[in-house]
């Protein structure tokens, strides 16, 4: 069990390791008394884990209800939210109560959000049960639901009491599942650590359990480094976006029917391309990329025009004004911030589209 301290304006642990679900009632009684936990997760993963997690917390004293939502990207709105928040308040969730959010980066979002709003804040946990989900969105506090216009725009910087990475919940993930979750990971090789980049590079990690504790570790130590010194995403923080203006937009071009670990591979792909093109990054660096994804089956090719993408793009939370800022490698290891006219939005895309 490996546990990484994360300083945020509020500090906590996330910890990783296997079986950690049986005992994570325990866990959480370190960090908040015993207490009414609404377990909330979509109806693929509670079937799977809720009733461990339930059975762990009820051992400790809490008492728990449930919450089960559609899974899927679909289920990212306010009326899921809102319909979270109703459930609470008819069974008087309390300040002193908590949410446990079980799953992968929707359940993460909603009830994170659900928890910085219901009372104006009450405790939540992430046990994420997905890679993306460990390896991101359930550290540093970032929760929201998507708009008509645009992904995330509805959200706030809360974060969680604690953090419980089962490793043993990836057995369950579907090939597709654990793939996306792999480009995030190889995203925190490209904009801060070649050497993470390099063992993606060298090694065969895909559906290796055995490899991947290692990995989460890492990833998580480089993303609370990163929050811990720009928690509200105003500078540096921004590098954690790489690929993701252009795979947010690949997701609502979809209709969020492109997953978004694939989605953010495309997008990374492209800017890597584009940026290559523009003389910003390293030569080679492109093909680098594409191989090390093309590796772990993710796609690098745009599946829509750069006007369409580039409209979407637009509702972007990174655009100020007239300018948008995107994260662009100079090489595999270190990526800038890159702030550029909406205007030239769609030629930078369009130096993006082909791989080399």
């Amino acid at each position: 069990m490996k546990k990484i301290k994360i300083n945020a304006s509020t500090s906590y642990e996330v910890i990783i390791g296997r079986e950690l679900l049986k005992d994570s009632g325990k866990l959480i009684k370190e960090v908040i008394e015993p207490c009414r936990a609404v377990i909330i997760g979509d109806d693929n993963t509670l079937p799977l884990y809720g009733g461990l997690l339930e059975e762990s917390l009820k051992k400790e004293g809490f008492d728990t209800l449930t919450f089960s939502f559609p899974h899927g990207e679909k289920s990212k709105t306010t009326s899921t939210l809102v319909e979270l928040l109703e459930f609470m308040a008819i069974n008087n969730i309390t300040r002193k109560d908590m949410i446990a959010a079980l799953g992968g980066g929707v359940t993460g979002d909603i009830s994170g959000l659900a928890a910085a709003t219901y009372l104006r804040g009450i405790s939540y946990v992430q046990l994420p049960t997905t890679i993306l989900a460990a390896v991101d969105s359930s550290v540093g506090g970032k929760t929201a639901v998507n708009l008509k216009a645009g992904k995330n725009l509805m959200g706030a910087f809360y974060q969680p009491r604690l953090v419980i990475c089962d490793c043993d919940t990836f057995k369950t993930l579907p090939e597709e599942v654990y793939t996306e979750g792999l480009a995030e990971a190889i995203k925190y090789g490209v904009i801060v650590d070649n050497e993470l980049f390099n063992k993606f590079k060298e090694d065969a990690l895909e559906g290796d359990l055995n490899n991947i504790e290692p990995i989460i570790e890492r990833c998580v130590y480089l993303k609370g480094q990163v929050v811990s010194e720009d928690e509200f995403d105003k500078g540096q923080r921004q590098l954690l976006n790489f690929g993701h203006t252009i795979g947010h937009a690949i997701e609502k071009c979809s209709s969020f029917k492109i997953p978004h670990g694939f989605a953010v591979a495309m997008g990374m792909a492209a800017v890597t391309r584009a940026s290559e093109n523009s003389g910003i990054c390293e030569k080679g660096s492109s093909r680098l990329l594409e191989e090390v994804l093309q590796k772990y089956k993710l796609p690098i090719n745009l599946p829509y025009s750069s006007t369409e993408l580039s409209e979407a793009a637009l509702s972007d939370k990174k655009r100020l004004g007239d300018n948008i800022t995107l994260v662009v490698p100079e090489r595999i290891g270190r990526c800038i911030l890159h702030k550029i006219s909406v205007d030239h939005l769609t030629n930078f895309i369009e130096l993006g589209r082909e791989p080399r």
